[in-house]
């Protein structure tokens, strides 16, 4: 179970490797592939010839053709990195990426990016007091999501299970390894997977000084 890649092929490469050699012949594609990351079309089109269960699109894939919901303070950074994304990934790549569904089924579990509700608003850590609103009435079963690029499982509201394998690409729970889930005989393991971090920020770097902030994100884990 992949989500959250960002364009960070090197790290990519190695849950590859990583689930591979755990038995993994299919996968689960979680959303936000290729933007704000060090290798969008490599990335991309790597992703797109994996053999997959599911495959959904993230909020940064919809971005790609939507206007960005973000907060002024982050407006040009993610402007600048959408242009950038576009323009490496090409039409049909932007076009194959934004035309995704939104949620898939797989073994009575729901994949979804945020929550059952919104790809931009995801269940944290640890339980919060308006999450119930986030389920959009979904009881009783497991939601697989990403977003927040932390790593966790956690009981949540109605009989939920709350599952977010993290982000291969760039985590935010403070370690920059790369994180993923295995899912194997109807259990969930969730995994991490050393890379060449070094290579993934020089190449990030290459951009120029606007990528700073992801560059720090794949070198520390966090913000």
């Amino acid at each position: 179970m992949l989500y959250d890649i960002h364009g960070n092929l090197a790290a990519l490469e190695a849950v590859l490797e990583d689930a591979e050699g755990a038995g993994a012949t299919r996968y689960l594609l979680g959303g936000d592939y290729a933007a704000f990351g060090p290798w969008p079309r490599e990335t991309a089109e790597l992703l797109e010839g994996l053999p997959a269960v599911a495959c959904i699109r993230g909020n940064v894939d919809r971005w790609l053709c939507e206007e960005p919901e973000v907060p002024a303070s982050a407006q040009e950074l993610v402007t600048t990195a959408m242009s950038a994304a576009r323009d490496l990934l090409g039409p049909d790549l932007v076009r194959w990426l934004y035309e995704l569904p939104e949620r898939a089924e797989l073994d009575g579990m729901l994949v979804c990016h945020g929550s059952p509700l919104s790809d931009i608003e995801s269940f944290a850590p640890q339980p919060q007091s308006d999450e119930e609103r986030m389920l959009a009435g979904e009881k009783e079963r497991t939601i697989l999501f990403g977003h927040s690029h932390q790593q966790f499982e956690r009981s949540g509201p109605n009989g939920t299970f709350l599952v977010n394998p993290g982000s291969v690409g760039a985590p935010l729970d403070g370690d920059p390894r790369a994180a993923w889930a295995l899912y194997d005989n109807r259990e969930l393991r969730l995994r991490r997977t050393a890379y060449d971090i070094e290579r993934a920020a020089a190449q990030m770097r290459s951009y120029g000084d606007w990528a700073d902030p992801i560059v720090r994100r794949i070198e520390r884990g966090s913000d």
